[in-house]
């Protein structure tokens, strides 16, 4: 599928360059399951049935819905390449232990959207497609999940919507995966082997506050 060792990653807030190997934690995934749930109200519509031998339902689509992933697999001793804003911070990969990134994990779920170097906000699976934005054929490339649709503003599958505000259908790897946070995050650390497994739940979603905002609040108070 692709020249990289894995295709589902985890994105710190601080990951800010188009290399996958930087600022992410890789994931050894067994299964995953995609849930998307539509949100609509709906009333059944007095006498219907009465008037045309038939009743209706009456609904309003407000374009709402909940979206979320989960994740089951186990965890390896890996690199991690963690890159901070410090002049003085470390560089290069470092080796962590199973333990360690679990932790490591446990400990983002733990913060808020503040803490960039911290906190988990997006989750990337990466899988084959041969249909690019302007829904033409083209060489299989690995490109990143996500909801967004192909075709320009008001164009394919993209009629009726508003550029300003739709999501860019993924071109790469690097593009940009699910936003959101971690919902839950299970380990189980057995006595008969070095790995860690794990159950992980994500949720996509608009998170607020983020590190942006925190820096605008610092901006504002100094």
């Amino acid at each position: 599928m692709s020249a990289l060792d894995h295709v589902v990653f985890l994105k710190f807030g601080a990951y800010s360059t188009a290399d996958l190997s930087i600022n992410t934690i890789p994931l050894k995934v067994t299964s995953m399951s995609i849930s998307t749930n539509k949100t609509i109200p709906s009333v059944e519509v007095p006498l219907s049935g009465a008037l045309s031998g038939e009743s209706i339902t009456a609904a309003l689509d407000l374009g709402m819905a909940s979206k979320s992933v989960s994740l089951q697999g186990f965890i390896t001793e890996q690199a991690i390449n963690k890159k901070w804003s410090e002049s003085d911070a470390p560089t290069g990969a470092k080796t962590y232990t199973p333990i360690e990134i679990a932790q490591m994990i446990h400990s983002s779920v733990d913060s808020t959207g503040i803490q960039t170097y911290q906190s988990i906000n997006e989750l990337v699976f990466l899988y084959d497609s041969k249909v690019g934005n302007d829904g033409n054929s083209r060489t299989a490339v690995s490109i990143p999940f996500t909801y967004a649709s192909r075709g320009d503003e008001g164009k394919l599958d993209n009629y009726g919507t508003r550029d300003d505000l739709k999501s860019d259908f993924p071109t790469s790897s690097t593009s940009e995966g699910m936003k959101g946070f971690i919902r839950s995050f299970e380990t189980t650390i057995d006595s008969e082997t070095i790995d860690v497994s794990f159950n992980l739940q994500f949720e996509i979603a608009e998170v607020f506050p983020s590190g942006k905002v925190a820096t605008k609040l610092a901006d504002a108070l100094s």
